[in-house]
This record gives C-alpha cells, structure tokens and sequence, in this order.
C-alpha cells in the first residue's frame, strides 16, 4: 500500500548512455536546467518542476495523516486440524514527519470451523520507522514496535512482545526491488502443551507503476512459527495500490500459503484516506 516497499539488493551498476537523465524526469542531462528534481515531480520541457504529486510511497509531503480501514479473510487447512475459516475488519493509522512515521493498529475478528467459534479483538501494534537514503534510488527503513496483548486467548500468550525490522528499497525507473527482515521477542509464557520461541522473519520481492497512481508488486515472504517444533511458515503474496485522487487511495493483498503451516489464502481490502 502506501508504505514503503523494500530491497535486499543493494545494486551499484556503471552504464553508458549516449542519453544521460540522471534525475530520471525525461529531460537530457545538458537541456536540464534543474538538474536532481524529485522522481513525484512533473516538469516542463527545461526539466524544472511544474507540480508536485502527493504520491503517498515516496513521502513528498514534510508532514501528513492517514487513516486505512480494511476487510480481510483467510482459509485454513493445517496439517492434522480441522479447516476454518477466518474474517476480520482492520484499523489503521498513520503519522509521517519528513521521514519519520508512527503507526497504530489493531483488529476485530471472528473465526469458526466445523466443531468451534470464536471471535474479539486481535492483538494490537504500535510502532515507529526512520528512513533514510544512503545513496540515490536507494531507501532503507529501521524501525521498532510493540505488540500488544488485547487478544485474550487460554495459551497465556497475553504478554506484550516487540519487534525490530530493517527494510530496504531500490528504484530503478519504473521498477522497484524491495526486501527486508524483521524480529519478534516473544514473551509469552509456556504451558505444558506450548513452548514459545522468538522469531525471524524475510521478504524479498520485485514491484512495478505502470502509472503514476499505481503500483503492483510480487513477493515471497517467510518467517518462524511463534511456537517451538513447527515448521517455517513460506507464502507467496500479490499486491496492489492505487491512488484515487489526492486524498482516497485502496489497496489489495492476496497471499498463498506454500508450507503445511501457513494459510491456505489470504485475502485483503482497504481503503485509505491521507490528509
């Protein structure tokens, strides 16, 4: 969605051009009278900026709102237990300064299979990111959170956890390369049936605007299972964003579970608005 999608790849390549537009605006470098004008700005035939688009992945604005509401599904058909079924209603929100951004969420849902029922709010999550460009086209994002335990379960999984994750996102053009890494301290307590263990999480994928208003990428995504003597969870995911207008925008993710512990589908919806 709006966020920042990042790279694994760090790519340093030497190429010679006899057309040379090193802020990439469509102008030649030696009729380019604003040289290094941002990637979100339509320029005039001088290469000199005419407007600047709010292009919500790139962070144009010094400072900004927004508020993302979702619906989501997700089948399951693990191994040894009973398929359900879960749906969910997701909140959202943001703040960004320059480049700093602070995020809020949590969730409603309710999940059933043949023989139970169940349903609530979901653990919540606050976090914090910075990022930062150590070299042209290429975004690297640190951040941290927490989350928090507003789902009541009887495994005594209700202790906050935290997380650290380090992302990453080359540009090159219309195309993006992204990955990252994340980990969770699990403070959960044991029980006699369930040991828990912190996890390590990966990401690496490739993305593409066909348009200035939107974005389509595909990625493959694996982590630990929270639970100790379960397999890695792998899934392949599509993702899609588009902006609307200047303030409304909507995104759609879809994933396929590729282990014996993962989903089987995943299915979201959301709609944001940025102020």
């Amino acid at each position: 969605m709006y966020k920042i999608l990042l790279v694994l790849l760090i790519m340093a390549t030497t190429q010679l051009f006899a057309f040379s537009d090193i802020d990439m605006d469509g102008v030649e470098d030696k009729n380019d009278r604003c040289p290094n004008t941002p990637m979100s700005d339509l320029v005039d035939i001088n290469g000199c900026s005419k407007k600047t688009l709010k292009i919500i992945n790139n962070y144009t604005s010094l400072h900004h709102f927004d508020i993302i509401v979702g619906v989501n599904y997700s089948s399951d058909n693990y191994d040894k237990l009973e398929e359900s079924d879960t749906s969910s209603s997701s909140l959202q929100l943001d703040y960004y300064y320059k480049n700093f951004s602070i995020q809020a969420s949590t969730s409603y849902y309710d999940s059933h299979s043949v023989t139970y029922n169940d349903n609530g709010i979901a653990d919540s999550f606050l976090g914090a990111y910075y990022k930062f460009t150590p070299i042209q086209n290429l975004d690297l994002r640190v951040g941290g959170g927490a989350i928090i335990p507003t789902y009541n379960s009887e495994l005594k999984n209700n202790n906050t956890d935290y997380t650290a994750s380090l992302s990453l996102s080359y540009m090159f053009k219309k195309i993006n390369l992204f990955g990252g890494y994340n980990y969770v301290m699990v403070n959960d307590d044991d029980i006699d049936s369930v040991q828990y263990q912190n996890t390590n999480g990966y990401n690496i994928g490739i993305g593409f605007y066909p348009s200035l208003k939107t974005y389509i990428s595909a990625s493959y995504n694996k982590s630990n299972s929270i639970y100790t003597n379960i397999d890695d969870i792998d899934t392949a995911s599509l993702y899609g964003f588009y902006s609307i207008n200047n303030s409304w925008f909507t995104t759609l993710n879809y994933a396929y579970g590729l282990s014996d512990t993962a989903s089987d589908n995943y299915l979201s919806l959301r709609v944001g608005y940025y102020f």
